[in-house]
């Protein structure tokens, strides 16, 4: 079966009163292992590239300062490693753009085979927001695609998407934001917060998605709701890196007990990054460190040094472009890479399972209605959204 849009497996988890761990690729082989991990359990999965990761697969390893054309590239590339691995899958896989930042991001993730896309005006005044979101979802819907759109303003900072504070989205602006753009899924602001350092014991504020969810309700309107900066940021893993030669400082992620408390609050869909980037770099500095041979490697003994010149900095893309035929193309050309290869999906597997199970996704991979492109552009034109 080919990819299939994000709507059908939120759907679904909003029948089965689950959610669905939405978690962020950045090389083919990630993306693999995810895949994979999500096969053994029988979940539904989601993939996401963020839109900066998408200049990184595109070769730019200053992803900041990606351009559309490396954008462009980058979204191919992901989406053939996730049709490579997931269009023949026993599960359904969604190929989703996370932070989307503007039309021309948005259209070159769907040309490259996103099957759902989001895009982020929470940072703009909320006319702005609606009227950028409208215009993406009129774009994305007669391709069958779905739209995640984001109302109100996450703390903290993920692939440069920054703000110092968080401002709490508001359920009457909600149901008018969901109305006027016709969005599959909202992402919204309910305590918490981009990146590795959290805060010690957040406390979610579970009210919020229980008063948008009913008022959405009361106004017959239909809409998943979004958990961004949903990490746990696992204290075993930080303790380990630190270990390893590694200074992660301040790093608290969100308790499971907090997430699993907002799912029948009304949370569909939980996005996890930072617990990925850890595990991998984690495995990735323990790889150098049982086998020190490998620091001199000429295939990867760039990733070491570029370990060593980044104590303080979780995210493996620092690390990958020494090695960037493998991150963009997945060629493995010598048992060097291989070897890395393996730790890198290893801990991919390592953080994605354990929230695969704690989400309640499991074994609910049958209950996705099996939606093509095409045939979801059919019914959101018969909708009239």
């Amino acid at each position: 079966m080919a990819l299939v849009p994000l709507k059908p497996v939120l759907d679904a988890a909003r029948r089965g009163g689950y959610a669905q761990g939405a978690f962020n690729v950045n090389a083919v082989c990630q993306a693999k292992a995810v895949i994979e991990v999500h096969e053994m359990l029988r979940s539904a999965a989601i993939l996401q590239g963020a839109d900066l990761a998408n200049a990184f697969m595109g070769g730019r390893a200053d992803f900041a300062n990606g351009t559309v054309e490396d954008k462009i590239v980058g979204a191919r590339n992901i989406g053939d490693a996730v049709k490579k691995y997931g269009e023949n899958s026993p599960v359904p896989v969604v190929l989703h753009l996370d932070h989307g930042r503007d039309m021309e991001s948005v259209k070159a993730a769907i040309a490259g085979g996103y099957t759902s896309v989001m895009i982020d005006g929470s940072s703009l005044p909320l006319e702005e927001n609606m009227e950028l979101t409208r215009e993406v979802v009129k774009y994305a819907h007669p391709r069958g695609v779905s739209v995640e759109g984001e109302l109100g303003v996450l703390a903290g900072v993920e692939d440069h998407v920054f703000a110092a504070s968080s401002t709490y989205t508001n359920p009457l602006t909600a149901v008018e934001f969901v109305r006027n753009t016709k969005v599959d899924a909202l992402a919204i602001s309910y305590g918490t917060m981009h990146g590795p350092s959290k805060g010690k014991d957040v406390k979610l504020r579970r009210e919020i998605p229980i008063a948008i969810r009913e008022c959405l309700a009361h106004e017959g309107l239909d809409c998943a709701l979004v958990s961004h900066g949903s990490s746990t940021v696992p204290a075993y893993i930080v303790h380990e890196i630190n270990a390893l030669g590694g200074n992660i400082q301040n790093a608290y992620g969100i308790s499971l007990d907090e997430l699993k408390a907002a799912i029948p609050a009304g949370i569909n869909k939980i996005n996890v990054d930072t617990d990925i980037r850890l595990a991998v770099t984690r495995n990735m500095r323990e790889l150098f460190a049982k086998r020190p041979e490998l620091q001199e490697s000429p295939s990867i003994g760039g990733v070491y040094q570029l370990l060593k010149e980044h104590p303080e900095n979780p995210d493996p893309r620092v690390f990958l472009p020494a090695v960037y035929d493998t991150v963009m193309y997945g060629v493995v050309e010598d048992d060097d890479r291989a070897a890395l290869v393996e730790v890198i999906e290893a801990g991919v597997k390592e953080a994605v399972a354990t929230l695969i199970v704690e989400f309640g996704s499991y074994g609910h991979a049958p209950d996705t209605e099996l939606v093509t492109l095409e045939e979801m552009a059919e019914r959101y034109e018969k909708a009239g959204i």
